[in-house]
Formats: structure tokens, sequence, C-alpha cells
């Protein structure tokens, strides 16, 4: 997709780059994790004991260790290369992952952080793949994800992905349920037994429409109700007893009835404003407000 300026009201084709030096793509990628892909980023040129290195450590929102290799053209072996490191990751103990938590992110947050050791991630970033590249995304059942990288005239930089496997929730994994992670959001809300039958008919037709914004949307089930995403996460539905929590990306939004509130300060920096449905009477206002944070991840 071809990626214009707007000069003076004249949308002017930018020119992409060639990246002559994986390394600066990845001190880039490095030091914008978390607006990129919303990762904490834990270790760069991790040793590993074949002697090689990974590229990138890094745990995302919800725990789970993620695993970045990066190269700068179609490479067949990007993909072989981050399961070879996935194999040595996973033959680890989970206290080691989790001292490399608590020595960069702090104790504090490392805390905050329940890490999810068997859900780990494969991100491969890179100019192009391959169909074989595709094809391994597609057959292996693994959270593993490709994204395309492009650098632009006017230091305009862009990162897609461009695949994942089905199993994979893209560059904000939500959250799994429990260990049976094939429960449909549809059971999940049957299991919200405290919830009223009118709190349950609000997140059917809240669900209904937000699914209709794009065909892209993800749909995860959570403990709590369904988190939503395209590249990022945008809304998650916690289901009470006599109303919805919906959690939003902190933006500014054109709220006339000062219905979204901040989230008392935390370690959540991606969705940290909430707003409260209780009644049909304020469903479509609170989806113009859903339709605001999802507009903020495109």
């Amino acid at each position: 997709m071809p990626v214009f300026a707007n000069r003076d009201g004249k949308l002017q084709a930018l020119s992409a780059l060639p990246c002559n030096r994986e390394k600066e793509l990845q001190r880039l990628i490095e030091a914008n994790l978390m607006e990129v892909l919303e990762l904490h980023y834990l270790h760069s040129e991790y040793p590993t004991s074949s002697g090689r290195r990974i590229d990138t450590l890094a745990v995302d929102l919800n725990g789970a260790p993620v695993i970045i290799e990066y190269k700068r053209d179609r490479n067949n072996s990007v993909i072989n290369q981050a399961l070879s490191y996935l194999k040595w990751l996973k033959a680890q103990r989970p206290e080691f992952f989790r001292m490399l938590m608590i020595n960069k992110l702090g104790k504090d947050l490392a805390d905050s952080i329940k890490l999810d050791w068997l859900h780990p991630r494969i991100i491969c970033v890179a100019e192009s793949f391959n169909r074989y590249d595709y094809d391994t995304v597609e057959m292996v059942p693994l959270r593993i994800e490709l994204y395309r990288h492009r650098q632009y005239e006017d230091d305009i930089f862009t990162l897609d992905l461009v695949s994942g496997s089905e199993a994979q929730t893209s560059a904000n994994s939500l959250p799994p349920v429990t260990e049976n992670t094939n429960l449909t959001v549809i059971e999940v809300v049957k299991q919200q037994t405290h919830a009223s039958l009118l709190v349950q008919n609000l997140f059917d037709e809240l669900r209904e429409w937000i699914l209709a914004i794009d065909e892209h949307i993800l749909e995860k089930p959570n403990r709590r109700g369904a988190a939503y995403a395209v590249t990022k996460h945008f809304a998650e539905i916690q289901i009470r007893k006599e109303k919805l929590v919906i959690d939003l990306r902190p933006i500014d939004y054109q709220d006339p009835r000062n219905m979204v509130q901040p989230i008392a300060q935390g370690y959540v920096v991606t969705m940290n404003r909430r707003i409260i449905l209780k009644d049909t009477k304020d469903l479509e206002y609170v989806f113009g407000i859903i339709r605001q944070s999802y507009q903020d991840v495109l």
C-alpha cells in the first residue's frame, strides 16, 4: 500500500528507501518497542548456549516471552533461526526469565506482569517475506508473527503485520481465558452467571457493533469478558453484575457527557481510560467512544 504525504492539500506518494543496516533497524525498534509493538524491552543480543544471540528479548503486556529477529532482505532462515532460539528458551526455567524481567523492569513492574511461560511469541521483522515463510507460519502451531517494515523519505517509518498463525493475537497479544484457549466469547459470557440479563444483552449488542466496524478486528475471550484489537489493543470489556466496564486507549476523546475516566495510575500504559455502560440508552454513545479508540490504532 503506498504512503502519501499531504502537501498543501495535494497527496504525494513517498518513495520507499532501502534498509542498508540491520542493526540500525534493530536499534530503532528496540528504542520504541512499547510504541510500535506494545512490548516491554528486556535485552538485546542475548547469548544462547549455542553461541548465537537472540536479537531482542521482550515480554508482552500479558506476560508472554517474546523473541524478535530482524532481517533486511528475504532471508529464508529467519523463522527457522527464531524457532531454534525458542527451543532454547523453552528449555530454560521460568525463574530465569522472571529474573530478566526484574533486572530490566524493576520488581514492582515485573510483579504486576504475570509471566505466561506457556505461550511464548516469535516476531520476525523484514522488508519482505517469501511464500515459504507464510507457509511456515500457517502450518506451525505456534505464535509466530511476520512484520514488514518500510522506511520512506521524510523520516516516515511503517511496521505492518502481514501474517500470523490463527493461534496468535497480533502486536497486542490478548490474554487467554484459561489453559483451554478454545473457549468462544459466547461461552465466556455464559459463564458470567453473576451478570444480569440486561448486562448480557448489552454485551451482545455492543460486541456485534464492534465486530461490524472492520473485518480485520480480532476478538479474544479473557477471564472477564472479551478484548478487541487490530494490530493493537483498542478495547477490553469486563462483564460485571450490573454494568460493562470498558477499558480504552489513552487519547483525548470527543466526550461531551464526560463519561470517559482515567484509570488509577498503574502499569498498563496502553489502556488507561475507562467508560461504564449500564443502560441501553447510552449504548450508541459508548460505541462512539469505542470507535474513537479503534481509530487510534489505525
